[in-house]
Protein backbone atom coordinates (compact mmCIF):
# COMPACT_ATOMS: atom_id res chain seq x y z
CA UNK A 1 0.00 0.00 0.00
CA UNK A 2 1.78 3.18 -1.12
CA UNK A 3 1.73 5.97 1.43
CA UNK A 4 2.61 9.60 0.88
CA UNK A 5 5.50 10.91 2.93
CA UNK A 6 3.19 13.60 4.27
CA UNK A 7 0.52 11.17 5.46
CA UNK A 8 -0.13 9.91 8.95
CA UNK A 9 -1.26 6.31 9.45
CA UNK A 10 -3.89 6.18 12.21
CA UNK A 11 -5.01 2.82 13.65
CA UNK A 12 -8.55 3.55 12.38
CA UNK A 13 -7.23 4.06 8.85
CA UNK A 14 -5.02 0.98 8.67
CA UNK A 15 -5.62 -2.33 10.46
CA UNK A 16 -1.92 -3.07 9.85
CA UNK A 17 -0.83 -0.31 12.23
CA UNK A 18 0.12 -2.64 15.11
CA UNK A 19 1.92 -5.07 12.79
CA UNK A 20 3.87 -2.19 11.24
CA UNK A 21 4.91 -0.95 14.69
CA UNK A 22 6.11 -4.46 15.63
CA UNK A 23 8.12 -4.83 12.40
CA UNK A 24 9.77 -1.43 12.77
CA UNK A 25 10.40 -2.27 16.43
CA UNK A 26 12.36 -5.33 15.31
CA UNK A 27 14.61 -3.04 13.27
CA UNK A 28 15.26 -0.87 16.31
CA UNK A 29 16.18 -4.05 18.17
CA UNK A 30 18.75 -4.71 15.43
CA UNK A 31 20.07 -1.14 15.74
CA UNK A 32 20.57 -1.61 19.47
CA UNK A 33 22.21 -5.03 19.31
CA UNK A 34 24.68 -4.07 16.58
CA UNK A 35 25.50 -0.68 18.11
CA UNK A 36 26.00 -1.80 21.71
CA UNK A 37 28.15 -4.79 20.83
CA UNK A 38 30.82 -2.08 20.55
CA UNK A 39 30.81 -1.72 24.34
CA UNK A 40 32.18 -5.28 24.51
CA UNK A 41 34.39 -4.99 21.43
CA UNK A 42 36.33 -2.08 22.93
CA UNK A 43 37.89 -4.03 25.85
CA UNK A 44 38.01 -7.21 23.74
CA UNK A 45 39.99 -5.66 20.88
CA UNK A 46 42.12 -3.71 23.34
CA UNK A 47 43.36 -7.07 24.64
CA UNK A 48 43.35 -9.08 21.40
CA UNK A 49 45.10 -6.41 19.32
CA UNK A 50 47.24 -5.00 22.15
CA UNK A 51 45.93 -1.44 21.95
CA UNK A 52 46.22 1.69 24.03
CA UNK A 53 42.93 2.96 25.46
CA UNK A 54 42.51 5.80 22.96
CA UNK A 55 43.19 3.39 20.06
CA UNK A 56 40.40 1.11 21.33
CA UNK A 57 37.92 3.98 20.89
CA UNK A 58 38.60 3.85 17.15
CA UNK A 59 35.96 1.10 17.32
CA UNK A 60 33.29 3.74 17.92
CA UNK A 61 34.94 6.09 15.43
CA UNK A 62 34.91 3.57 12.58
CA UNK A 63 31.34 2.51 13.32
CA UNK A 64 29.72 5.92 13.75
CA UNK A 65 31.75 7.91 11.20
CA UNK A 66 30.15 5.73 8.54
CA UNK A 67 26.89 7.54 9.28
CA UNK A 68 28.43 10.84 8.18
CA UNK A 69 30.09 9.36 5.12
CA UNK A 70 27.11 7.29 3.97
CA UNK A 71 24.09 9.37 5.06
CA UNK A 72 23.70 11.45 1.87
CA UNK A 73 24.31 8.49 -0.49
CA UNK A 74 21.79 6.55 1.61
CA UNK A 75 19.22 9.33 1.17
CA UNK A 76 19.76 9.34 -2.59
CA UNK A 77 19.46 5.56 -2.77
CA UNK A 78 16.21 5.61 -0.80
CA UNK A 79 14.71 8.09 -3.27
CA UNK A 80 15.26 5.45 -5.97
CA UNK A 81 14.41 2.28 -4.09
CA UNK A 82 11.80 3.48 -1.62
CA UNK A 83 11.99 2.97 2.12
CA UNK A 84 11.10 -0.73 2.27
CA UNK A 85 13.56 -1.96 -0.40
CA UNK A 86 16.16 0.29 1.17
CA UNK A 87 15.72 -1.55 4.47
CA UNK A 88 16.54 -4.86 2.73
CA UNK A 89 19.65 -3.37 1.11
CA UNK A 90 20.80 -2.00 4.45
CA UNK A 91 20.50 -5.42 6.07
CA UNK A 92 22.56 -7.03 3.28
CA UNK A 93 25.31 -4.43 3.71
CA UNK A 94 25.33 -5.07 7.47
CA UNK A 95 25.74 -8.79 6.78
CA UNK A 96 28.75 -8.04 4.59
CA UNK A 97 30.30 -5.99 7.39
CA UNK A 98 29.82 -8.83 9.88
CA UNK A 99 31.47 -11.29 7.51
CA UNK A 100 34.50 -8.99 7.30
CA UNK A 101 35.22 -10.04 10.89
CA UNK A 102 36.24 -13.49 9.62
CA UNK A 103 39.44 -12.39 7.79
CA UNK A 104 40.02 -9.76 10.50
CA UNK A 105 39.99 -12.43 13.20
CA UNK A 106 42.10 -14.91 11.21
CA UNK A 107 44.82 -12.28 10.68
CA UNK A 108 44.25 -10.44 13.98
CA UNK A 109 44.22 -7.22 11.96
CA UNK A 110 42.78 -4.24 13.82
CA UNK A 111 42.47 -2.39 10.51
CA UNK A 112 40.23 -5.11 9.05
CA UNK A 113 38.12 -5.09 12.22
CA UNK A 114 37.64 -1.35 11.74
CA UNK A 115 36.75 -1.85 8.06
CA UNK A 116 34.14 -4.42 9.08
CA UNK A 117 32.71 -1.99 11.63
CA UNK A 118 32.61 0.79 9.01
CA UNK A 119 30.73 -1.42 6.53
CA UNK A 120 28.30 -2.57 9.23
CA UNK A 121 27.72 1.04 10.23
CA UNK A 122 27.13 1.94 6.57
CA UNK A 123 24.38 -0.65 6.30
CA UNK A 124 22.89 0.56 9.56
CA UNK A 125 22.98 4.11 8.18
CA UNK A 126 20.80 3.09 5.25
CA UNK A 127 18.46 1.23 7.57
CA UNK A 128 18.18 4.14 10.00
CA UNK A 129 17.74 6.74 7.24
CA UNK A 130 14.68 4.76 6.15
CA UNK A 131 13.25 3.73 9.48
CA UNK A 132 13.55 6.91 11.60
CA UNK A 133 11.31 9.12 9.42
CA UNK A 134 9.11 6.08 8.82
CA UNK A 135 8.22 5.71 12.49
CA UNK A 136 7.93 9.49 12.84
CA UNK A 137 5.22 9.48 10.14
CA UNK A 138 3.42 6.40 11.42
CA UNK A 139 0.97 8.52 13.42
CA UNK A 140 0.30 12.08 14.69
CA UNK A 141 3.35 14.34 15.06
CA UNK A 142 2.45 15.32 18.63
CA UNK A 143 2.91 11.69 19.73
CA UNK A 144 5.99 11.02 17.59
CA UNK A 145 8.29 11.10 20.62
CA UNK A 146 6.07 8.50 22.31
CA UNK A 147 6.33 6.15 19.31
CA UNK A 148 10.08 6.68 19.10
CA UNK A 149 10.26 5.93 22.84
CA UNK A 150 8.57 2.58 22.16
CA UNK A 151 11.20 1.98 19.51
CA UNK A 152 13.80 3.00 22.07
CA UNK A 153 12.62 0.21 24.36
CA UNK A 154 13.24 -2.28 21.55
CA UNK A 155 16.63 -0.66 20.91
CA UNK A 156 17.76 -0.61 24.53
CA UNK A 157 16.46 -4.10 25.30
CA UNK A 158 18.90 -5.27 22.64
CA UNK A 159 21.51 -2.92 24.11
CA UNK A 160 21.14 -4.53 27.53
CA UNK A 161 21.44 -8.03 26.06
CA UNK A 162 24.34 -7.35 23.66
CA UNK A 163 27.12 -6.78 26.26
CA UNK A 164 25.87 -9.70 28.36
CA UNK A 165 25.67 -12.15 25.46
CA UNK A 166 28.80 -11.06 23.62
CA UNK A 167 30.75 -10.58 26.83
CA UNK A 168 30.02 -14.18 27.85
CA UNK A 169 31.26 -15.39 24.45
CA UNK A 170 34.31 -13.31 23.61
CA UNK A 171 35.39 -12.14 27.08
CA UNK A 172 34.58 -15.19 29.19
CA UNK A 173 36.79 -15.49 32.29
CA UNK A 174 38.34 -12.16 31.32
CA UNK A 175 40.15 -11.55 34.63
CA UNK A 176 41.82 -14.97 34.37
CA UNK A 177 42.61 -14.23 30.73
CA UNK A 178 44.40 -10.95 31.51
CA UNK A 179 46.35 -12.65 34.30
CA UNK A 180 47.27 -15.48 31.94
CA UNK A 181 48.47 -13.10 29.23
CA UNK A 182 50.55 -11.17 31.77
CA UNK A 183 52.54 -14.36 32.43
CA UNK A 184 53.15 -15.06 28.73
CA UNK A 185 55.62 -13.66 26.25
CA UNK A 186 56.83 -14.18 22.72
CA UNK A 187 55.30 -16.87 20.51
CA UNK A 188 53.18 -18.32 23.30
CA UNK A 189 51.44 -14.98 23.88
CA UNK A 190 50.93 -14.38 20.16
CA UNK A 191 49.33 -17.82 19.78
CA UNK A 192 46.95 -17.12 22.69
CA UNK A 193 46.01 -13.75 21.24
CA UNK A 194 45.35 -15.33 17.84
CA UNK A 195 43.06 -17.83 19.55
CA UNK A 196 41.26 -15.02 21.37
CA UNK A 197 40.77 -13.04 18.17
CA UNK A 198 39.06 -15.98 16.49
CA UNK A 199 36.36 -16.12 19.18
CA UNK A 200 34.35 -13.51 17.23
CA UNK A 201 34.06 -15.60 14.04
CA UNK A 202 31.07 -17.74 15.01
CA UNK A 203 28.92 -15.01 16.61
CA UNK A 204 29.48 -12.60 13.71
CA UNK A 205 28.69 -15.28 11.13
CA UNK A 206 25.46 -15.98 13.01
CA UNK A 207 24.62 -12.27 12.96
CA UNK A 208 25.31 -12.10 9.21
CA UNK A 209 22.95 -15.03 8.61
CA UNK A 210 20.21 -13.38 10.68
CA UNK A 211 20.48 -10.07 8.78
CA UNK A 212 20.28 -11.89 5.43
CA UNK A 213 17.21 -13.87 6.49
CA UNK A 214 15.43 -10.72 7.67
CA UNK A 215 16.39 -8.92 4.43
CA UNK A 216 14.51 -11.61 2.49
CA UNK A 217 11.53 -11.78 4.84
CA UNK A 218 10.99 -8.00 4.91
CA UNK A 219 10.08 -8.10 1.23
CA UNK A 220 7.02 -10.19 2.15
CA UNK A 221 5.94 -8.17 5.20
CA UNK A 222 3.72 -5.80 3.13
CA UNK A 223 4.92 -2.67 4.90
CA UNK A 224 3.30 0.47 3.46
CA UNK A 225 5.77 2.26 1.19
CA UNK A 226 6.72 5.89 1.76
CA UNK A 227 7.35 7.51 -1.59
CA UNK A 228 8.71 11.01 -2.18
CA UNK A 229 6.09 13.60 -2.87
CA UNK A 230 6.84 17.16 -3.96
CA UNK A 231 4.00 19.45 -2.83
CA UNK A 232 2.45 21.85 -5.31
CA UNK A 233 4.44 25.05 -5.60
CA UNK A 234 7.66 23.56 -4.18
CA UNK A 235 9.16 22.01 -7.32
CA UNK A 236 12.69 23.27 -7.72
CA UNK A 237 12.42 25.45 -4.64
CA UNK A 238 15.60 26.16 -2.74
CA UNK A 239 15.92 25.71 1.00
CA UNK A 240 15.41 28.94 2.90
CA UNK A 241 18.01 30.34 5.26
CA UNK A 242 15.70 29.50 8.17
CA UNK A 243 15.38 25.87 7.07
CA UNK A 244 19.13 25.54 6.48
CA UNK A 245 19.77 26.96 9.96
CA UNK A 246 17.27 24.49 11.41
CA UNK A 247 19.11 21.63 9.67
CA UNK A 248 22.38 22.83 11.19
CA UNK A 249 20.90 23.06 14.68
CA UNK A 250 19.21 19.67 14.31
CA UNK A 251 22.45 18.13 13.06
CA UNK A 252 24.36 19.60 16.02
CA UNK A 253 21.73 18.40 18.49
CA UNK A 254 21.92 14.86 17.10
CA UNK A 255 25.73 15.10 17.18
CA UNK A 256 25.80 15.84 20.90
CA UNK A 257 22.87 13.57 21.81
CA UNK A 258 24.46 10.53 20.16
CA UNK A 259 27.89 11.53 21.43
CA UNK A 260 26.83 11.62 25.10
CA UNK A 261 24.81 8.41 24.66
CA UNK A 262 27.77 6.51 23.21
CA UNK A 263 30.11 7.99 25.83
CA UNK A 264 27.88 6.76 28.64
CA UNK A 265 27.58 3.25 27.19
CA UNK A 266 30.96 2.58 25.58
CA UNK A 267 33.35 4.19 28.08
CA UNK A 268 31.83 2.95 31.34
CA UNK A 269 33.58 -0.44 31.12
CA UNK A 270 37.05 1.10 30.93
CA UNK A 271 36.00 3.67 33.54
CA UNK A 272 35.03 0.90 35.95
CA UNK A 273 38.43 -0.74 35.37
CA UNK A 274 40.08 2.66 36.01
CA UNK A 275 38.48 2.67 39.47
CA UNK A 276 39.72 -0.85 40.24
CA UNK A 277 36.80 -2.99 39.10
CA UNK A 278 37.67 -6.41 37.63
CA UNK A 279 37.07 -6.88 33.90
CA UNK A 280 34.62 -9.74 34.54
CA UNK A 281 32.31 -7.15 36.11
CA UNK A 282 33.34 -4.05 34.15
CA UNK A 283 32.57 -5.68 30.79
CA UNK A 284 28.85 -5.74 31.69
CA UNK A 285 28.56 -2.16 32.96
CA UNK A 286 27.14 -0.93 29.64
CA UNK A 287 24.04 -3.00 30.40
CA UNK A 288 23.42 -0.84 33.49
CA UNK A 289 23.59 2.32 31.38
CA UNK A 290 21.14 0.80 28.91
CA UNK A 291 18.85 -0.30 31.76
CA UNK A 292 18.71 3.31 32.93
CA UNK A 293 17.83 4.34 29.38
CA UNK A 294 15.07 1.73 29.37
CA UNK A 295 13.64 3.28 32.54
CA UNK A 296 13.78 6.68 30.83
CA UNK A 297 11.91 5.39 27.78
CA UNK A 298 9.20 3.77 29.91
CA UNK A 299 8.83 7.03 31.82
CA UNK A 300 8.51 8.94 28.53
CA UNK A 301 5.85 6.58 27.21
CA UNK A 302 3.89 6.97 30.45
CA UNK A 303 4.10 10.76 30.68
CA UNK A 304 4.04 11.92 27.03
CA UNK A 305 1.75 13.60 26.08
CA UNK A 306 -0.65 13.05 29.00
CA UNK A 307 1.33 14.94 31.65
CA UNK A 308 4.22 16.66 29.86
CA UNK A 309 4.94 17.47 26.23
CA UNK A 310 7.85 15.95 24.33
CA UNK A 311 9.53 19.37 24.37
CA UNK A 312 9.30 19.58 28.16
CA UNK A 313 10.72 16.06 28.41
CA UNK A 314 13.59 17.13 26.13
CA UNK A 315 14.38 20.13 28.35
CA UNK A 316 14.19 18.15 31.61
CA UNK A 317 16.36 15.35 30.19
CA UNK A 318 19.03 17.81 29.01
CA UNK A 319 19.14 19.55 32.40
CA UNK A 320 19.35 16.20 34.20
CA UNK A 321 22.26 15.21 31.96
CA UNK A 322 24.11 18.40 32.90
CA UNK A 323 23.60 17.81 36.63
CA UNK A 324 24.73 14.16 36.44
CA UNK A 325 27.79 15.19 34.39
CA UNK A 326 28.89 17.55 37.15
CA UNK A 327 28.45 14.75 39.69
CA UNK A 328 30.62 12.42 37.56
CA UNK A 329 33.43 14.97 37.77
CA UNK A 330 33.03 15.65 41.49
CA UNK A 331 32.17 12.33 43.13
CA UNK A 332 34.87 9.78 44.03
CA UNK A 333 35.38 6.20 42.86
CA UNK A 334 32.39 3.95 42.27
CA UNK A 335 29.88 6.74 42.98
CA UNK A 336 31.19 8.44 39.84
CA UNK A 337 30.83 5.18 37.87
CA UNK A 338 27.20 4.90 39.03
CA UNK A 339 26.59 8.43 37.72
CA UNK A 340 27.90 7.44 34.28
CA UNK A 341 25.27 4.69 34.25
CA UNK A 342 22.63 7.22 35.35
CA UNK A 343 23.38 9.26 32.25
CA UNK A 344 21.30 6.64 30.44
CA UNK A 345 18.23 7.99 32.24
CA UNK A 346 18.99 11.53 31.06
CA UNK A 347 19.79 10.46 27.50
CA UNK A 348 16.63 8.42 26.92
CA UNK A 349 14.38 11.20 25.58
CA UNK A 350 16.98 13.19 23.63
CA UNK A 351 16.87 11.33 20.31
CA UNK A 352 13.11 10.88 20.54
CA UNK A 353 12.46 14.62 20.87
CA UNK A 354 15.07 15.93 18.43
CA UNK A 355 13.73 14.09 15.36
CA UNK A 356 10.19 15.51 15.29
CA UNK A 357 11.49 18.99 16.14
CA UNK A 358 14.11 18.94 13.38
CA UNK A 359 11.82 17.37 10.72
CA UNK A 360 8.84 19.59 11.49
CA UNK A 361 7.16 20.83 8.29
CA UNK A 362 9.22 18.69 5.90
CA UNK A 363 7.55 16.69 3.16
CA UNK A 364 8.51 14.45 0.26
CA UNK A 365 12.01 14.90 -1.14
CA UNK A 366 12.92 17.40 1.59
CA UNK A 367 11.99 14.83 4.22
CA UNK A 368 14.47 12.30 2.77
CA UNK A 369 17.22 14.94 2.57
CA UNK A 370 16.45 16.23 6.06
CA UNK A 371 16.61 12.72 7.48
CA UNK A 372 19.98 12.14 5.78
CA UNK A 373 21.38 15.38 7.23
CA UNK A 374 20.29 14.42 10.73
CA UNK A 375 21.71 10.92 10.36
CA UNK A 376 25.07 12.54 9.60
CA UNK A 377 24.95 14.01 13.09
CA UNK A 378 25.51 10.49 14.47
CA UNK A 379 29.18 11.32 13.86
CA UNK A 380 29.03 12.56 17.46
CA UNK A 381 29.23 8.90 18.46
CA UNK A 382 32.45 8.65 16.44
CA UNK A 383 34.22 11.77 17.64
CA UNK A 384 33.26 12.38 21.28
CA UNK A 385 34.53 8.99 22.56
CA UNK A 386 37.78 9.54 20.64
CA UNK A 387 38.15 13.00 22.21
CA UNK A 388 37.38 11.41 25.57
CA UNK A 389 40.18 8.87 24.99
CA UNK A 390 42.69 11.60 24.19
CA UNK A 391 41.63 13.64 27.23
CA UNK A 392 41.89 10.56 29.43
CA UNK A 393 45.45 10.01 28.24
CA UNK A 394 46.32 13.68 28.81
CA UNK A 395 44.71 13.88 32.27
CA UNK A 396 42.72 10.91 33.61
CA UNK A 397 39.55 8.98 32.85
CA UNK A 398 37.40 10.95 35.29
CA UNK A 399 38.40 14.48 34.27
CA UNK A 400 37.95 13.52 30.61
CA UNK A 401 34.18 13.53 31.17
CA UNK A 402 34.19 17.32 31.17
CA UNK A 403 33.41 16.96 27.44
CA UNK A 404 29.84 16.21 28.56
CA UNK A 405 29.29 19.75 29.91
CA UNK A 406 29.21 21.71 26.60
CA UNK A 407 27.26 18.87 25.01
CA UNK A 408 24.36 19.13 27.45
CA UNK A 409 24.49 22.93 27.44
CA UNK A 410 23.80 22.93 23.69
CA UNK A 411 21.00 20.39 24.10
CA UNK A 412 19.38 22.62 26.73
CA UNK A 413 19.59 25.53 24.28
CA UNK A 414 18.05 23.50 21.44
CA UNK A 415 15.23 22.25 23.68
CA UNK A 416 14.40 25.86 24.61
CA UNK A 417 14.28 26.77 20.90
CA UNK A 418 11.79 23.94 20.34
CA UNK A 419 9.53 25.25 23.12
CA UNK A 420 9.53 28.72 21.53
CA UNK A 421 8.76 27.27 18.08
CA UNK A 422 5.54 25.54 19.15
Amino acid sequence: MPVSASANLEPSVSNQYTKNILIIGSFFFIFGFVSWINATLIPYLRIACELEEWQAYLVTFAFYISYTVMALPAGQLLQRTGMVKGMSVGLCVMAAGCLMFVPAALTRSYLLFLVGLFITGGGLTLLQTAVNPYITLLGPQETAARRISIMGICNKTAGILAPLIMGSIILKNSDALTAELAQMSGAQKLARLDELAQDVIVPYCVLAAIWLIIAVLIRYAHLPEIKPEIPVGETGSKPTATRSNNFLLGFTAIFFAVGVEVLAGDTIGNYGSYHGMGLDTAKTLASYTLTCMMIGYLTGITLIPRIISQQQAFYISSCLGLVVSVLILLLPGMASVVCVALLGLANAMLWAAIWPQALKGLQGEKLAKGSAVLIMGIAGGALLPLVYGWLAKASNNQYAYWILIPSYLFLIYYSILGKKDK
